[in-house]
């Protein structure tokens, strides 16, 4: 559907607000600028902030809705015969050989690090972030492979996923942290990468794969009945 004009520019003046915001943060610190202040410098009231973002913290991670349901989107449109782990590494290094935001491996990422750093209430937040992300895998996960209610399946899975693509974005974050060159860092990062997604191909690589167009898969009730290999 075509966005029209109204919904055009409430998008444009939610990025100028957070684009704003961000710019301040990364200048003074998290804890350092009000949103009063945000709001002048963006030229809107307090109130029009509060329109777009619930709070303080989500200024500064105004990106979290499409972070938290990355992996999830990723399984969701994985294609014909791909599994969920192997959606995920192909999205993962597009990003990384795009330089792409969304798994922490953008230019700037040392000084987004540092400021999270130095406010309990960002960490926080980037937390329940990394919970809210796993849980929306999880269920997608699920969902995906209908499975039962107590199947804890879906969140194992989900745990592990999630495990290694966070310890990849610390990984680099550190490194960048430090003054490494992030074109290096990338290119270990994907040695590195290669190996995570090795061992989740090696370990749950065969869950939640997508039906090739034009057959069935297998209900559930006729996976329980099927007899184990012996």
């Amino acid at each position: 559907m075509e966005e029209g004009l109204r919904e055009r520019k409430k998008r444009e003046t939610r990025q100028r607000i957070a684009d704003v915001a961000m710019g301040l943060f990364l200048q003074r610190g998290f804890d350092n600028v009000t949103v009063a202040e945000v709001a002048r410098a963006a030229d809107v009231s307090v109130n029009t902030v509060f329109n777009y973002f619930r709070t303080k913290e989500d200024l500064f991670l105004d990106r979290g809705e499409e972070s938290e349901d990355m992996l999830a989107r990723a399984v969701r449109e994985r294609r014909a015969g791909e599994t969920a782990v192997e959606a995920v590494r192909r999205d993962f290094f597009e990003a990384l050989d795009a330089g792409d935001w969304r798994y922490g491996m953008s230019e700037g990422l040392d000084l987004f690090t540092q400021r999270v750093r130095e406010s309990l209430a960002l960490q926080s937040r980037v937390r329940m972030l990394d919970v809210n992300r796993e849980d929306r895998l999880a269920r997608t996960l699920a969902e995906e492979t209908d499975a039962d209610p107590d199947d804890l399946t879906p969140r194992l899975v989900a745990a592990q996923i999630c495990a290694a693509v966070r310890t990849l974005t610390r990984h680099f974050a550190m490194r960048q942290t430090a003054g490494e060159d992030a074109a290096l860092i990338r290119a270990d990062v994907r040695e590195h990468a290669e190996r995570a997604f090795d061992l989740l191909e090696r370990g749950v690589g065969g869950y939640c794969p997508r039906p090739e167009p034009g057959t069935l898969s297998l209900p559930r009730a006729a996976e329980r009945s099927t007899p184990a290999p012996r």
